[in-house]
């Protein structure tokens, strides 16, 4: 009798399924004034996170799905409950991963990032949004525009790009207008570029506007104004014969 083989293996659908990574638990401080730290909170699994906001609290979230650490302040919260806060933060941040980034948030004023946290929001699929054009003028992009956050705009810009010896000052979104900067952060040796969008507190007068040192640049479609970008011309420091001349 010859000998038996083993019975051909059948690769079904559940034994080639990898077990999906367990999503890990956000765990959430509360600010103690009088102590001048931290205190972890024990939070009942079915309390939503957002039911935790409270005016008088500042609360330090860690989100090890996005590596993200966010510090909330309440509308009540002092400034020195928040200077305090701010400097305990990082202690906090490290006992969870020190690649994890610190972002400051105000009541009212949350990121979208914040929110997708809580789970208000959906999360960005930034690499499908980047596979094509950055607005496309559907109905579904006309009404992000209603509601564009921050981290949208600024994935338009990124798209957009800026013409070479041209930099961003200023940007237009329907009836806001953000300044614009980019700026080089240190983070374990290595350089890491950080672009910002910020609303200018400087009071603009009314009436028109003759921007004479910006060349400004529409981004269009559809026939609509998605933004409007004000450019400057980059300052260029040529050496000739061991003198500096800036060309403008």
């Amino acid at each position: 009798m010859p000998d038996e083989q083993p019975p051909a293996r059948n690769n079904t659908k559940e034994e080639e399924d990898v077990p999906e990574r367990k999503v890990q638990d956000i765990i959430v401080y509360q600010f103690n004034d009088e102590i001048g730290d931290f205190e972890e909170l024990i939070i009942d699994p079915d309390l939503r996170l957002q039911d935790l906001l409270d005016d008088d609290f500042v609360l330090l979230f860690t989100d090890p799905q996005h590596y993200r650490v966010w510090l909330w302040h309440g509308y009540n919260t002092t400034t020195r409950m928040k200077f305090i806060a701010a400097k305990m933060a990082p202690a906090i941040r490290d006992k969870h991963g020190i690649a994890f980034k610190i972002t400051a948030v105000d009541q009212d004023d949350e990121a979208h990032g914040f929110k997708v946290m809580l789970g208000l929001e959906k999360e960005i699929d930034y690499e499908l949004t980047q596979t094509g054009p950055a607005y496309e003028g559907t109905a579904e992009d006309l009404e992000l525009l209603e509601s564009l956050s921050r981290e949208k705009i600024l994935l338009i810009l990124e798209k957009a790009g800026i013409p070479e010896g041209f930099e961003r000052k200023i940007v237009i979104v329907k009836n806001n207008i953000f300044g614009y900067r980019e700026y080089e952060r240190n983070y374990l040796g290595s350089v890491i570029k950080e672009k910002q969008l910020f609303p200018l507190k400087e009071e603009i007068e009314d009436g028109t506007y003759l921007a004479d040192k910006y060349i400004p640049r529409m981004l269009f479609s559809f026939n609509k104004v998605v933004l409007i970008e004000l450019l400057q011309k980059v300052e260029v420091e040529v050496e000739v014969e061991g003198e500096d001349i800036i060309n403008k």
